[in-house]
């Protein structure tokens, strides 16, 4: 078999490739476009799947140098850490504690499902893990990141089950929501609940993350010193004897810088543009994790991993419609952030939003469920999740 090894920057360019193929046929295929399938997903995907076909035919085994998916992910959820704003959470007053509560528990929910489900197959637990929130509330861009540490614990393919269980996550959740939150408002006539309310904190919001293009110079040296910080703290968490993932110190640090910023008025964060520079990053590193995926190992996890996927929709399903409709008030607010929790506890806080536009695009405005939902899923989601996939890896 002949071999080909790629550096990093060769490696880089190829993704970048694959992200603008994946970004080519989201323009032509309604049906990536509609269930807001990442593009580096779409064309990193497509050239998986003809690396396995060379590969298991025996024509080539292409090698890649992925150093710089590290340094991608690292500045992404860098990015994240940004977003952590106390002042955001605590104007959202009680419901926002309720509904991060209740997200918090799906959460540890999910691992704990996958987990379980994964003794009773008779699998490694750390499979479940690949099942459970990483791929879930974590998206493709956790599953990424978490892959490798869950390889480094003996989980051979683990990175190719997570991203797997992630584009899955992503399609079930945006089948799911839409359907369950227009059954509530039909069936219990939820319409006449619907409160008008003031947009206006949402413009304040949009008009808060202007950008200027002098001033992704300094987002970027704000990202770059998070990072730098984050070194250390990550280095002291290390001496806990856990383990956590390399980025978890760069959040903190982020979180900590915006929060100064925001209190002290000493510091101003350029949200906007560090917002776009982890797009561009997480684009790049999905491209590379793509890119790089071994599909020939998923062969003998077939049907435990469809079995784990099928658990995880269940459970969605009932916790979305018994749970989280149920505690957020039972009324039209409740049932659209019924459709964006679909969204994101399965693949990604776009997809949430997707979901309730479909349905206030039926309806009416739900402007609870637009702050509610951005705020959680985009802000507090993440950085939650990584501490509970953390202690689960730990655990288990």
């Amino acid at each position: 078999m002949f071999s080909i090894t790629l550096d990093m920057y060769q490696t880089l360019a190829l993704a970048v490739v694959a992200l603008m193929l994946g970004s080519f046929l989201k323009t032509k295929i309604r049906f990536l476009e509609k269930f807001c399938i990442p593009a580096p997903v779409v064309g990193g995907l497509i050239f998986a799947i003809l690396n396995c076909v060379l590969y298991v035919n025996g024509i080539i085994e292409i090698s890649f140098t992925d150093t710089l998916r590290e340094v991608c992910m690292v500045f992404f959820f860098t990015s994240v850490g940004f977003q952590a704003n106390v002042k955001v959470l605590k104007s959202g007053g009680s419901a926002l504690i309720v509904f991060l509560v209740l997200v918090t528990v799906m959460i540890i929910a999910q691992n704990g499902i996958a987990v379980g489900l994964a003794g009773v197959l008779g699998q490694k637990s750390l499979l479940g893990m690949c099942t459970g929130s990483i791929p879930m509330v974590g998206g493709h861009g956790t599953a990424g990141a978490f892959g490798p540490v869950l390889e480094d614990f003996g989980l051979t393919g683990a990175t190719t089950v997570a991203t797997a269980a992630a584009t899955y996550g992503l399609i079930a959740g945006s089948l799911l929501g839409g359907p369950i939150a227009n059954h509530l408002i039909i069936s219990k006539d939820l319409l006449k609940t619907a409160v008008t309310a003031d947009d206006a904190i949402l413009v304040e919001d949009e008009e808060a993350h202007e950008r200027a293009l002098g001033d992704y110079a300094p987002a970027s040296f704000q990202l770059t010193l998070a990072v730098g910080i984050g070194t250390v703290v990550s280095f002291l968490l290390s001496k806990t004897g856990m383990t956590f993932p390399i980025y978890i110190g760069a959040m903190i640090a982020a979180a900590v810088i915006r929060n100064i910023g925001e209190y002290t008025s000493g510091i101003k964060i350029y949200m906007g543009e560090i917002n776009d520079i982890g797009g561009i990053m997480l684009s790049m590193f999905l491209g590379i994790a793509m890119i790089t995926l071994k599909i020939w190992q998923l062969a003998e996890l077939a049907l435990p991993l469809l079995l784990l996927l099928l658990a995880q929709t269940v459970f969605m399903f009932l916790f979305a419609n018994f749970v989280i409709f149920n505690v957020m008030g039972r009324d039209y607010d409740a049932a659209v952030i019924t459709a964006g929790t679909c969204g994101f506890g399965m693949g990604a806080t776009p997809n949430a939003m997707a979901n309730m536009q479909a349905v206030v695009d039926k309806y009416v405005p739900s402007i609870k469920a637009y702050i509610l939902i951005p705020i959680v899923g985009s802000l507090f989601a993440d950085f939650i999740n990584s501490l509970v996939i953390t202690f689960f890896i730990n655990l288990v």
